[in-house]
């Protein structure tokens, strides 16, 4: 049974450090959220129909005025009203912002998900898809390594020539294939040997493990393990060795992104999907987070990335046996409704903890 409850969420902000009073935070407040309901700038009357505070019209502009001078919002075009800058967005999300209570319908959907069985990735990709689907925007996830997992078998089977098909099941249940190619062509007699002699020696150790003892044994000149062993080192070091810092970045429901108003220049948008294709800034971005605690939010420029510049991330780790092993997430702009967001990947990433845990037990 998975188990989750609303608690708490803890967010990893880098706080901008910058203190202003309570009139000017109400304003910034309330600009900020009627900008990420309508995407367009927020005139003084607009603030003074919507906020509790008796203040003129010249008194909300002198106050805006005063956060425009601190770089929390800019005015577009003369004489228009005023948006959110991200240095803005930064403090409204470090100081100012409640996250809401999760809605009972969006607990029970994201629930839903983790209850299809299905192997560990199966899992972990189902997590990115429920994100992108509440929060229409592109869901994101890094998964475990493969060294998390501890192996159960691995078999051999031979393809043309020195081609090989390598299967890799760990007792979580996932299935890697993959194909290989040996130096030597090898007949189906040596790999099902290959096979029972490397499984007798390695099932049940952890992936990593038998990577560091493959290397220990290609390397160890006295080894007498014989011929058996020789060719079972050999072909498995294709398998393990050379895949020893793969990881992977899943993305869902990036074409989510084609619909906000703020990437509807072709060339953004394109830049985006570039940066979710090669995956290399993704998951660069997303290894900062896997070691960390609770919520981490990059807004625009503070990802790195240029790609990434009119985006926000949020992201959560989750972890396996109480160890952090990945990393799931959003991508959208940033005019996003952080307090909606946040409470989204958190308890998505706690489900996707519990469903992992259950699954080893």
């Amino acid at each position: 049974m998975i188990h989750a409850t609303r608690g708490s969420t803890r967010l990893t902000t880098q706080s901008t450090q910058i203190q202003i009073n309570e009139r000017a935070e109400s304003l910034l407040k309330v600009l900020i959220r009627r900008y990420v309901t309508d995407g367009q700038p927020v005139g003084s009357r607009t603030l003074a129909r919507e906020t509790a505070l008796d203040l003129s019209p010249a008194t909300i502009r002198n106050v805006m005025a005063d956060l425009e001078d601190l770089g929390f919002v800019t005015s577009p075009h003369t004489s228009a009203g005023r948006v959110p800058t991200q240095l803005g967005y930064r403090f409204f999300v470090d100081s100012i912002m409640k996250v809401r209570t999760i809605a009972d319908a969006e607990l029970d959907e994201i629930r839903g998900h983790f209850g299809v069985a299905g192997n560990r990735n199966a899992v972990i990709e189902s997590a990115s898809e429920v994100l992108s689907h509440l929060t229409n925007f592109a869901g994101v996830v890094k998964l475990a390594k493969k060294g998390q997992g501890r192996l159960k078998q691995v078999e051999f089977l031979k393809l043309s020539g020195n081609r090989i098909l390598a299967i890799l099941v760990t007792e979580n249940a996932d299935v890697e294939n993959r194909v290989i190619s040996t130096e030597r062509v090898y007949s189906d007699s040596e790999l099902v040997a290959a096979g029972n002699c490397f499984n007798d020696l390695y099932s049940g150790k952890s992936v990593e493990h038998v990577r560091r003892d493959l290397v220990r044994d290609m390397q160890d000149d006295n080894q007498e393990a014989g011929r058996i062993m020789e060719h079972a080192v050999t072909i498995a070091k294709e398998l393990f060795v050379d895949d020893e810092t793969a990881d992977d970045v899943l993305v869902s429901g990036e074409t989510n992104l084609m619909g906000v108003p703020e990437f509807n220049e072709i060339q953004k948008l394109r830049g985006i999907f570039d940066a979710f294709k090669a995956k290399n800034d993704l998951l660069d971005l997303l290894e900062r987070s896997v070691s960390g605690e609770g919520i981490n939010i990059f807004i625009g420029e503070e990802s790195g990335y240029e790609a990434l510049t009119d985006c926000s991330v949020v992201t959560a780790p989750y972890d396996a046996g109480n160890q952090n092993v990945g990393v799931i997430g959003v991508i959208g702009p940033t005019r996003m409704a952080y307090e909606s967001v946040v409470p989204v990947v958190d308890i998505t990433a706690k489900l996707l903890s519990s469903a992992l845990s259950y699954q080893e037990n």
